[in-house]
């Protein structure tokens, strides 16, 4: 039935779209990202880090005192789910948290000596899980996959900022 304006009502559209999830740019960037973090979890695990504590690691590991905020931003996640694992971190001495000095609202993330230490550790397994995933690609085809995932993500950041 369609309404006055030509529309068809939204419980009577036809389920024959056809877009298969392998055809699903979306899905398959999400398949690859879990292949990921299961081989790299394999190694993370025996030094008590998870995948979502190495992310906050990696963001701190470049630039340590960020805030919980920016750490949050920055690797892509919740600001919940980003205090969840700091805590989990702090625990395991890894990080403490220090308010700011200019605004005591605002706590800042920094590595302890255990936190910095694992940078020698941990690095290699990502090295070796990044050479794993791309292995049989040349130097071009690497630099155009890093280039097309760069524009994937700035299109889709564009449309939701």
């Amino acid at each position: 039935m369609t309404s006055n304006s030509g529309s068809v009502a939204a419980n009577e559209l036809p389920n024959t779209i056809d877009f298969p999830l392998e055809a699903s740019i979306g899905a398959l960037i999400r398949f690859t990202h879990r292949a990921f973090a299961e081989d790299l979890q394999a190694h993370l695990l025996k030094h008590r880090v998870n995948v979502g504590m190495w992310y906050l690691l990696r963001a701190l590991w470049e630039e340590d005192g960020l805030t919980q905020r920016e750490l949050s931003r920055l690797i892509g996640v919740t600001e919940p789910t980003a205090l969840q694992q700091l805590r989990k971190m702090e625990a395991d001495g890894l990080i403490e948290r220090r308010p700011s000095q200019r605004d005591r609202r605002k706590v800042h993330i920094f590595l302890t000596r255990e936190g910095r230490s694992l940078r020698r550790k941990l690095m290699p397994y990502a090295m070796e899980v990044n050479a794993a995933a791309l292995e049989g690609l040349d130097p071009r085809e690497v630099r155009q996959l890093h280039e097309t995932l760069r524009k994937v993500r700035d299109n889709l950041q564009r449309r939701n900022p």
